[in-house]
């Protein structure tokens, strides 16, 4: 004789037929929570709500696992008193107490009563330990368990559990897809928001106001005509000597134009053969040549509704410039070894150190190439014409420099006078290799003038560091003879002259001829328009 017993909400279950009757409509209900489109808390959550009042399966709890910290997670639980609540951080190793060997083993776990089972871990402190509990697993679609479903029935000493863990089975089956499904939407935001706070710190990173430092009148010219065009999809040529920013300019070109939430692909026109450069802009198909495995998108396809830097675009060859001329008139293209027609929508930025008005003129570069490029043209001064910026420009790239080393760096005074005094043939990238090895040279963090090292050939003077090296350079000593600064026949300009004479055009050393600061000096040199004599 089967001995009845009562299910959620009273009603007793009187037959195995009636418990299975019950169990299906539950499923179907689980069915029906499944198929609504909710955050998958609250369909966790609206699942152990149903076994616990329609199918006599109380403290529901889905743990599903973290394989990036290898824990069991409590992803849902229902409480009879709050209808769910907020779930609580409870986490598992695998095979740690019941729920984690289920997982483990990924196998179903039943106990006739908690309390006789010593490694039973009650850290929800949710459970009756006079009562059964059952854990099944919730398998992926290879049958690798990715989480538990577990409950307890209402009544001790059940004559079914062996049902209830069948039922549960079907339950966590039902369940598996939608968790799948639901962690992998949940994934799919967080990337979304990962990708938009990214795009957020390049907008920043490309900003107006930090894409390249300096306030010289060569360089406020700049950022003016980069903020006319960004917002247009003019084509933009952007000229000047290598290590002067080319590529930082593009950059800022492009994330503040309307095409900023689309790619940014560069590509250096100089570091590959003709041959490869071809199929690396234009693409190729499967078998167009040796190696060709299968279809390669080349980088005008890449940057398709976006932006492509050509960096050296003066270093092609005069066939190849033909067939980059027509993508740009057309903008169409045929893959190497292909005959489809490719329509893209790209704008070009294109950048070179070469005159090519003067190339053009000598036959290297083609003239409709080039009127095709020089839409908008943007000369970057070299630094040696801007040497007002170096004091802010060395500042902004130690910054940088001491994020990377992971302490704070300092420049003194001396050592910005020697930056100063240096034409730096290399430009800014020259001055950001000079400053990053007197950092590693500098033990204590601040950067003296005993730590900049330039090249012989370029230095001015050389001042003894103490143990016969000649680490930086140094103006030579003034050889113009003196002057009476107080001569009141002398204007502003001529007086600002007569004292950089007298101390052989040092800036540091004419402020205190006069009585001002460095910068006070620079900025006189800047508005006065007076060129920095190189000694």
């Amino acid at each position: 004789m089967t001995t009845s017993r009562l299910a959620a909400g009273g009603k007793r279950v009187n037959s195995k037929a009636e418990l299975m009757e019950r169990q299906f409509r539950c499923l179907a209900e689980v069915a029906g929570v499944l198929s609504e489109a909710r955050t998958i808390e609250e369909t966790l959550t609206g699942i152990l709500g149903i076994l616990h009042n329609h199918c006599g399966l109380q403290h529901g709890v889905v743990n599903l696992y973290d394989p990036e910290n290898s824990t069991l997670q409590v992803g849902a639980v229902y409480r009879e008193n709050d209808g769910g609540g907020k779930t609580p951080s409870v986490k598992y190793q695998p095979g740690e107490g019941i729920v984690g060997r289920v997982l483990s083993s990924n196998q179903s776990i039943v106990l006739g009563r908690i309390s006789s089972e010593p490694r039973f871990l009650d850290r929800l402190e949710l459970y009756d330990l006079e009562l059964p509990f059952i854990g099944v697993p919730i398998r992926d679609g290879k049958g690798k368990a990715i989480g538990v479903l577990a409950a307890q029935p209402d009544v001790p000493a059940d004559d079914y559990l062996a049902e209830r863990t069948e039922f549960m089975t079907a339950a966590a089956n039902l369940l598996s897809q939608t968790v799948r499904l639901l962690v992998n939407q949940e994934e799919g935001q967080t990337i979304a928001r990962e990708r938009d706070e990214l795009r957020r710190e390049v907008r920043v990173k490309y900003g107006f106001d930090n894409m390249v430092v300096g306030h010289s009148d060569g360089m406020r010219r700049v950022f003016d005509q980069v903020r006319r065009v960004a917002k247009w999809d003019s084509t933009v040529l952007i000229l000047g000597e290598s290590g002067t920013g080319k590529e930082l300019i593009a950059n800022a070109i492009h994330y503040n134009s309307p095409r900023a939430h689309n790619h940014f692909v560069c590509l250096n026109c100089a570091s590959l053969p003709e041959n490869l450069l071809e199929s690396e802009l234009f693409g190729h198909e499967k078998g167009a040549f040796t190696n060709a495995i299968k279809q390669r998108k080349g980088r005008f396809e890449q940057a398709d509704g976006g932006t492509l830097f050509l960096d050296e675009i003066g270093e092609i060859s005069a066939l190849f410039q033909a067939k980059l001329l027509r993508v740009l008139q057309e903008g169409e293209l045929e893959r190497v070894g292909g005959g489809q027609t490719i329509k893209v929508n790209v704008r070009i930025v294109a950048a070179t150190n070469r005159n090519l008005e003067e190339e053009v003129e000598k036959g290297r570069f083609r003239e409709d190439l080039y009127y095709r490029l020089n839409v908008m043209a943007i000369q970057l001064p070299p630094l040696r014409e801007r040497l007002v910026d170096v004091p802010e420009l060395a500042t902004f790239l130690l910054d940088k420099v001491s994020r990377q080393q992971g302490r704070p760096l300092r420049l003194t005074d001396n050592a910005i006078r020697i930056l100063m005094s240096h034409d730096w043939p290399g430009n800014v990238r020259q001055l950001e290799n000079c400053l990053e090895r007197a950092a590693v040279m500098s033990e204590e963090g601040v950067i003296d003038s005993d730590v900049i090292a330039l090249p012989d050939h370029q230095r001015q003077g050389s001042v003894s560091t103490g143990n016969g090296s000649t680490g930086y350079s140094s103006p030579a000593p003034a050889t113009a003879s003196s002057v009476d600064l107080d001569n009141p026949e002398m204007d502003e300009r001529e007086r600002l002259i007569a004292a950089l004479e007298q101390t052989g055009w040092v800036q540091a050393k004419a402020a205190r001829l006069l009585n001002m600061t460095p910068r006070q000096i620079a900025y006189r040199i800047q508005t006065m328009k007076i060129n920095v004599r190189k000694l």
